[in-house]
């Protein structure tokens, strides 16, 4: 693909990452696009990566990598702009960081190229909100044993989202001594559907912790914590200590991830009685392709299907919407064969929720 093609993706990202609160790596993107139009070393970077779409994110590969020599100590100069890394990220001057960026490009080549291989993992904690959310409303009684599996677990931090601490406008469910606090959760105020489910269930008792991922991380390595915390935008203070908390959990709550796509992995799965058998996923959907995502919906109709009411089935997703044009992200949910239920929408991170749906989308 013409460096025009791979520049125009790279500038789509920039504004992304600006309007989800990036505003390092909206400037820095923006550098980027105009160093591989000029063919600057990160059109040497990028080289081999011409074939690239939209969906692969390459421009988030890129800059893993980059905060990854940043995380490492490889690259001291350019630590010293990430917060994340102990460094200090002016507002004023939010591209300050390009200079060493531009450097790393050209010094650490073969890194960075690895590293635009990987797909990103971002196993985003603040996802957890909406499918805990879901949780409490669906799961009809206190204590129903609750089997949760996952799609594109990455790290399978989310299979431990009942650990988490939510709260927002007189509002708070979860462990109190929680290392992963999510605050200012819903706005303008909490949903009444969310209210009445954190009554009803002062906890969940999940009884078996699962997921699938075409590359699953080991978040207790230091190689996957490394890729987790990469992934994450190093001027986001409040998603890395998020994922900080996660870490900390997951070394406590064990969970199962194992290497395959989802329609194999549900293949293996059938509802049970005397349980719940939850199937979520989160932002994962646009990364399958389309003959994989139809054998996906095979599998959880043929899971609906055998649905009985003593051993219960439910389907929850948090995606960007078919609703609105794609426009938003949207908790959907549906129990067994009943219909689709949308019940929030949110930012891509999963806070802040809003449990208020317009009249032209609520069903």
């Amino acid at each position: 693909m013409p460096r025009e093609h791979v520049a125009r993706v790279f500038r789509q990202q920039a504004g992304a990452c600006e309007r989800q609160g990036s505003p390092l790596y909206g400037a820095l993107l923006e550098r980027v696009a105009r160093d591989i139009e000029h063919g600057g070393p990160c059109a040497d970077v990028v080289a081999d990566h011409h074939d690239v779409a939209v969906d692969d994110v390459l421009p988030l590969r890129l800059l893993g990598g980059a905060h990854a020599l940043a995380l490492t100590g490889r690259a001291p100069e350019l630590a010293a702009h990430f917060p994340s890394a102990g460094g200090v990220f002016t507002p004023e001057r939010p591209d300050a960081a390009w200079p060493a960026l531009r450097a790393a490009m050209t010094e650490e080549r073969e890194w960075l190229g690895d590293w635009l291989t990987r797909p990103p993992q971002t196993n985003e904690v603040g996802r957890a909100n909406l499918l805990v959310a879901a949780l409490l409303h669906l799961v009809p009684t206190a204590q129903t044993p609750i089997r949760l599996f996952e799609l594109g677990s990455s790290g399978g931090l989310n299979l431990r989202a009942e650990q988490f601490r939510y709260e927002g406008p007189r509002f708070a469910w979860g462990p109190l001594d929680s290392p992963v606090r999510l605050t200012n959760a819903w706005a303008p105020e909490v949903p009444g559907w969310l209210r009445a489910g954190a009554r009803r269930h002062q906890a969940l008792r999940i009884v078996e912790r699962r997921g699938c991922d075409p590359a699953p991380i080991d978040p207790l390595s230091a190689d996957g914590s490394l890729v987790l915390r990469a992934y994450v935008w190093p001027d986001q203070r409040e998603r890395m200590a998020r994922l900080e908390g996660a870490l900390r959990i997951a070394a406590k709550v064990p969970a199962t991830v194992q290497a395959g796509g989802a329609a194999e992995f549900l293949s293996t799965l059938d509802v049970e009685p005397g349980t719940w058998t939850v199937v979520w996923h989160s932002v994962m959907r646009q990364y399958v392709p389309r003959a994989e995502w139809a054998a996906v919906e095979g599998e959880l109709a043929r899971l609906a299907a055998s649905a009985t009411p003593d051993a219960g089935f439910a389907h929850v997703a948090f995606e960007p919407g078919r609703h609105d044009g794609g426009a938003r992200f949207w908790l959907s949910a549906r129990v067994g064969t009943g219909p689709e239920r949308l019940l929030a929408s949110a930012h891509p991170h999963g806070l802040p929720a809003a449990g208020r749906l317009p009249a032209d989308v609520a069903r």
